[in-house]
């Protein structure tokens, strides 16, 4: 009763969240009065027992192969679906940025900008089971893709990883690992998520495993409202005089994910897979209006179908050969809810559609003892479309890379890895790595040197683009004459880990050869001419506007330089508690002249203290985390104030009487002390901190297997 007080409070000023948020209660009752009269009672469920966090997971990313993170030579970060659920977090966003203090977001209609250690997107490789995710918004990869209701774990490996991963992997590699259980023949699973304005995350699941055959189906909605912390911004070209308007800070959304896996192992040596994602979303922003400005003419609408196929044939325990071919294409646009002079509302006008196809050969080899052993070759073709940049374009990969681990004296253990990759039309690129670790004891120390590379993108190429927004035109061109770009990485690092205590302290520098930027070029009246001959549909009036056009090209280089200290603890019982803290000296050079990097941080940390307990079949989780920052450092805007953000989740768990199944109603509230950036928006203002305030967020997850 007191659940359902809660929840009507909280959602009677939204009523399509209160229309989801109820059915779903509906449902997921109805379903469990029907599984609680056919299934029997089960007394060791493990959500409703105590435990400990695992400071010594399995990983794959950092050396290709499964190790544990004590025993891999390459330093590995890794989230876990247990400690993502012990925060309340249901958003790949959240994930990364409330528990890693080097990644950071910034929210925005054209998708989420992210940094790692300094750097931006394109040098971010995301991986989904080691499958690039590909498809990008202005080099923003859409992170709605990714369906966390069968998220596993997600490890993060820093700085240069071409030698394994290819191109895009100079910042460092994301690889999100998927699970599918195995442990009951039929279960489903309900989980539903609501806060302030809008917010709701809902996920159904459906998996089935009998005889080495395994069906796993799932579907996600998201949605959020657009919000402003400020109705007001500054008039052009004054600093003083205000004027109100309905732009929001936050972009709302309503995305869907449908996916479909199909396993089949027939024996202890063949295990097949077979996975289909399908996406969509649009963006949810205020109309134009006459009275006002901010408002836009459409919404921004992502679709996307990804499909993988593969398996692995397992010759002995330390001898297999794996192989994978995936499919990705996504599509985004313009779809108008506004009439204009050119479009009706309902009409859709596409922006750009991509498609990858990539196919891998693997084969891992216990050659010889004490040691690990990779072989691997790699094909990818990359296909650009893009309406409103004039493309038309594809360029394939072929690569193969070897990489050998080997232990010796005991206690030393070495890494050594090759990639050969000819790029269509960059050539031929070799990315070496080299890894040496000692251990005694409970103690690691690790020295890392590895070079990425990174071939600019089809769009950075060949891009041929004029764009109007709010009666301004936007020209920007591509450079056929780009460099590809190269980077050096080296880190030392020193850890501690046991079963209750683990400590890391890791220093790195990353530097960057031929960064491809986009620099501003004034339009003088020369010039201008020859862009209106470029562009014959641009009017007078909009060239008037136009003071300068953006052209791609290498700049000198990038230099990233930092620390970071990880520490968790198993400090007694039931309680774990685990800080970080990432510096970061990010610098770009160009013309002789060293800047700050945009959107860089200099400081910044996580925190989360996890407590839970059980008593027979109930079991309570209460969970603090915080993320502090620095200000964030713009190169043309005033850099963003820092700031402190502190989260309270609470998750009891109920497991039933005579079913299998469990009840989790979960509590918290978001931004504990009202942490809000209320300045005025301007045309030279940033910003990083994105929160709208302090929420209270409720939700109901309900599992029942047999």
């Amino acid at each position: 009763m007191l659940l359902r007080v809660l929840l009507y409070k909280f959602v009677r000023g939204g009523a399509v969240v209160r229309q989801h948020l109820l059915l779903s209660l509906l449902l997921s009752l109805i379903s469990l009065e029907t599984q609680a009269q056919i299934h029997t009672m089960t007394h060791n469920d493990s959500s409703a027992t105590s435990r400990t966090y695992h400071l010594n997971p399995v990983v794959v990313t950092g050396s290709g192969h499964h190790q544990r993170l004590k025993s891999t030579a390459t330093p590995v970060h890794v989230l876990s679906a247990q400690e993502i659920r012990e925060q309340g977090i249901t958003n790949f966003g959240d994930a990364l940025t409330r528990m890693l203090p080097q990644v950071s977001m910034a929210p925005n209609s054209m998708g989420s900008f992210l940094r790692l250690n300094g750097l931006g997107n394109k040098y971010i490789l995301i991986l989904i089971n080691g499958q690039k995710l590909s498809g990008d918004i202005s080099n923003n990869v859409d992170l709605s893709r990714i369906n966390m209701s069968r998220v596993k774990r997600i490890e993060i490996l820093d700085g240069a990883a071409s030698s394994l991963y290819g191109s895009d992997a100079i910042g460092g590699v994301i690889n999100i690992i998927t699970d599918q259980p195995t442990n009951s023949i039929c279960s489903v699973t309900n989980a539903t998520t609501a806060s302030g304005h809008g917010v709701l995350a809902e996920s159904v699941n459906l998996d089935i495993s009998q005889k080495g055959f395994g069906s796993y189906t799932s579907f996600t909605h998201d949605r959020a409202d657009s919000y402003q912390n400020n109705d007001l911004e500054y008039k052009k070209g004054s600093d003083t005089e205000t004027q109100q308007t309905i732009a929001p800070l936050f972009t709302g959304y309503r995305s869907n994910v449908v996916s479909q896996t199909f396993t089949y192992a027939p024996n202890q040596h063949l295990a097949l897979h077979a996975d289909l994602d399908y996406s969509h979303k649009i963006t949810d922003r205020p109309n134009t209006r006459d009275d006002i400005t901010g408002g836009t003419d459409y919404e921004m609408r992502y679709k996307g179908f990804r499909y993988d196929v593969g398996g692995i044939y397992k010759f002995t325990a330390k001898n297999s050969l794996q192989a994978s071919f995936t499919v990705d294409r996504f599509r985004y646009g313009k779809e108008y809810d506004v009439e204009t002079k050119t479009y009706a509302i309902g009409d859709y006008v596409q922006s750009k559609k991509q498609r990858s196809m990539e196919a891998e050969l693997k084969a891992i080899l216990g050659l010889v003892d004490h040691g690990t052993t990779i072989f691997g070759a790699d094909w990818r073709q990359d296909r650009l479309t893009a309406t409103s940049g004039d493309i038309h374009q594809r360029a394939y990969t072929i690569a193969a890379y070897a990489q050998h681990d080997q232990q010796f004296l005991r206690t030393l253990t070495a890494t050594l890895g090759l990639r050969y990759t000819s790029h269509e039309t960059f050539g031929s690129q070799f990315t070496p790595k080299f890894v040496l670790m000692a251990a005694s004891g409970d103690f690691r120390f690790r020295a890392t040197y590895s070079a990425g590379f990174r071939a600019p993108g089809l769009d950075e190429i060949y891009y041929r683009y004029f764009s109007v927004n709010r009666g301004k035109p936007q020209i920007i061109f591509g450079n056929q004459d780009l460099q590809a770009e190269r980077s050096h990485y080296v880190s030392l690092n020193a850890e501690y880990r046991s079963d209750a205590v683990a400590v890391s302290l890791t220093g790195f520098l990353n530097r960057i050869n031929d960064m491809v930027v986009r620099q501003d070029i004034p339009v003088d009246d020369s010039s201008l001419g020859r862009l209106r001959q470029e562009f014959p549909e641009m009017t007078d009036d909009q060239g008037s506007k136009l003071e300068r056009y953006s052209r791609y090209q290498n700049s000198d280089m990038g230099d990233v330089k930092g620390v970071q200290v990880n520490v968790s603890a198993n400090l007694f019982k039931g309680f774990n508690l685990s800080a970080n803290y990432a510096y970061t000296y990010a610098r770009t050079k160009s013309d002789g002249e060293w800047t700050v990097m945009e959107r860089s941080i200099r400081h910044a940390a996580t925190v989360a203290a996890n407590w839970h307990h059980s008593w027979s079949r109930y079991a309570l989780h209460v969970n603090l985390n915080g993320k502090l920052q620095s200000k964030t450092y713009y190169t043309s805007y005033e850099d963003a104030p820092g700031f402190g953000l502190w989260n309270l989740h609470t998750r009891h768990t109920f497991v039933l009487h005579r079913s299998s199944s469990v009840l989790e109603p979960t509590l918290g509230i978001d931004n504990l002390f009202n942490r809000v950036d209320r300045r005025i928006d301007s045309t030279n203002r940033k910003y990083a901190l994105y929160s709208p305030g302090r929420m209270l967020v409720v939700g109901l997850k309900i599992r029942f297997k047999q």
